[in-house]
C-alpha cells in the first residue's frame, strides 16, 4: 500500500518558497517565491535581496530613515521579481507562482507581463496598502487568479 501522508503539490511548492525565503538577509521580512509550470515543474525560485553585484553589507537594510537613500526600499529586489529574473527558459505562460507574501504592484506588473496565471500566497499582511490594492486590481483586470494558501498542517524538520 502506498504512503498516504505525502506532500500535496501546493504544500510542496509553498515549502520551496518558504525554504527560499531562508536565503534572504533582510532582518525584517524574508520572502520566498517559486514559479511552477502547468505540469508541476519548478521553473524558478527567488527571495528578496540585493541585486547581483550590490553588496548586502554595503547597502541599507533599514525600513525607516530620514534620508530615503538610507532605507532598503530603493535597493532590494523582491522575491517574485528575482524568481522571474532567475528564469532561464522562454515561456512562463499559464505558470503559477507560490509566494510567502502577497506581491506588490511592481512585481505584479512583471508577473502579468510574464504570463503568470495564478498567485498562491501565504501571507497578505499589507492587504490595506495602496501597493497591494493596486496589485489586486491589476490581477483582476488581467485575469490572474490570486488564492490564499491553506497550510497542510504538516511539520517537516530540516537538519541542515
Amino acid at each position: 500500500m502506498k504512503k498516504s501522508d505525502y506532500l500535496k503539490w501546493d504544500a510542496y511548492f509553498m515549502g520551496i518558497a518558504l525554504l527560499s525565503a531562508e536565503r534572504s538577509k533582510d532582518p525584517h521580512t524574508s520572502v520566498g517565491a517559486c514559479i511552477v509550470s502547468e505540469d508541476n515543474k519548478i521553473l524558478s525560485v527567488g527571495y528578496n535581496g540585493m541585486p547581483r553585484g550590490c553588496s548586502d553589507d554595503e547597502y541599507p537594510w533599514d525600513r525607516n530613515s530620514e534620508n530615503e537613500l538610507d532605507a532598503k526600499y530603493l535597493y532590494v529586489c523582491h522575491a517574485e521579481l528575482n524568481a522571474l529574473l532567475n528564469y532561464t527558459g522562454t515561456n512562463m505562460t499559464h505558470a503559477k507562482i507560490y509566494t510567502t507574501l502577497f506581491p506588490c504592484n511592481e512585481c505584479t506588473k512583471a508577473l502579468i507581463q510574464a504570463g503568470i496565471s495564478e498567485v498562491i500566497y501565504l501571507c497578505d499582511k499589507y492587504a490595506e496598502t495602496p501597493s497591494v490594492i493596486a496589485a489586486k486590481r491589476m490581477m483582476k483586470s488581467a485575469g490572474v487568479r490570486y488564492t490564499p494558501y491553506h497550510p497542510a498542517n504538516k511539520k517537516i524538520q530540516l537538519d541542515l
